[in-house]
């Protein structure tokens, strides 16, 4: 009886051989972690339209949806990708510093904190500019900037404003923002000597309950939340943070970015640059597929498709001059509000750039 099973588990354990790709089971393992919003489409979309994307030369094929991928570039199979869902860019630095991630895909500035706060890892090339807003209730009588700041310069207490992540792009964009406009700032709530309260809701899923609840005046937060929120009416957009002034200081501006251990680039530099091609096919081709593209994000995260109909993100794995621009007028800023404490304290951009950024990966 016992020599039967034996037979029979081996049989199970050939046939389960046999039934995997050539060469997939000495296929290297790699973790990639990216967060539910459109900022992140370029990676929502390859694993929804897998090998469909195979004439764009870099694919995945699913093996288990929305979880397990193997990665495929000019037609070999590069790596077996496992796919981790974050909360946030601070989120995701915590994951890299435990060696929990292998890459990841958020904000620049989460990237920036978490190599100045010694994680080892490398920004290897943009996802996406722009997509970022600020949001009121709808019976708000906030309407632009000038009104925003007679409605913070006129209260008796400090103006609440909600954000998802300590280090997300459109909290360090605003904030930047209001100090320019010599706006005291505090995230303590005992401080009412502050013109402005800020407000960490944890989640992206907070920011509309914060603002209905009353816990908020507003909330700044990226796309789709902003139109997501004009479509269930539990808020209104204000104005896309490249609208902020200084004029044209806001525009065109990085947000969400691939990144990776420097370990793993080390050990395997093919799946890293395969996974930066991966992300190049896919935004070029989301840029010629607007309308089908917003549709499949709809669906993945589950919002309504009229929420992705007017968004403002473009998308892109070129880290071009202007990209550059701007990830200096991230770093200024962070240090101007004293945010750094380690390798980036006090660094300019060309200093900056060999401590943040490995484009080699980028072919």
């Amino acid at each position: 009886m016992l020599q039967r099973v034996f037979r029979f588990t081996a049989a199970l354990a050939l046939v389960g051989a046999l039934s995997l790709p050539l060469g997939a089971a000495e296929l290297p393992r790699a973790s990639l972690g990216y967060i539910f919003t459109t900022h992140q489409e370029p990676i929502m979309v390859a694993m929804a339209k897998g090998e469909a994307f195979e004439p764009l030369g870099a694919y995945l094929k699913p093996l288990v949806d929305k979880e397990r991928y193997d990665l495929f570039v000019d037609g070999a199979p590069v790596a077996r990708i496992n796919i981790v869902v974050t909360k946030s860019g601070s989120e995701m630095a915590t994951l890299f510093a435990q060696n929990h991630l292998h890459m990841g895909l958020g904000s620049l500035p989460a990237m920036m904190s978490s190599v100045d706060a010694g994680t080892p890892i490398k920004v290897l090339c943009p996802v996406h500019t722009e997509g970022m807003g600020l949001v009121v209730a709808p019976d708000s009588p906030v309407v632009d900037w000038d009104s925003l700041l007679a409605a913070i310069r006129g209260g008796s207490k400090p103006y609440r404003i909600g954000y998802h992540s300590p280090t997300s792009a459109p909290k360090i964009v605003l904030e930047g923002a209001l100090l320019e406009a010599g706006l005291k700032l505090t995230h303590d709530g005992a401080d009412l000597s502050a013109n402005v309260l800020l407000v960490d809701l944890k989640s992206t899923g907070n920011l509309a309950p914060a603002l209905t609840s009353g816990q908020v005046d507003a909330w700044v937060g990226p796309d789709p939340f902003p139109a997501v929120a004009e479509v269930r009416k539990t808020g209104r957009t204000v104005f896309d943070l490249k609208e902020l002034p200084p004029a044209g200081r806001w525009s065109s501006f990085p947000c969400c970015v691939a990144a990776a251990r420097t370990d793993f680039l080390a050990e395997r530099p093919e799946v890293a640059e395969g996974v930066v091609q991966l992300l190049a096919a896919a935004s070029e081709w989301i840029n010629e597929n607007q309308a089908e593209a917003g549709r499949i994000a709809a669906q993945w995260i589950g919002i309504p498709e009229e929420a992705t109909e007017h968004a403002t993100i473009v998308y892109g794995a070129d880290p071009n001059e202007a990209w550059l621009k701007g990830a200096g007028v991230y770093l200024d800023v962070l240090n101007g509000m004293d945010s750094f404490k380690g390798s980036l304290k006090g660094k300019t951009l060309e200093e900056a750039i060999p401590l943040v950024f490995d484009f080699s990966f980028n072919k």
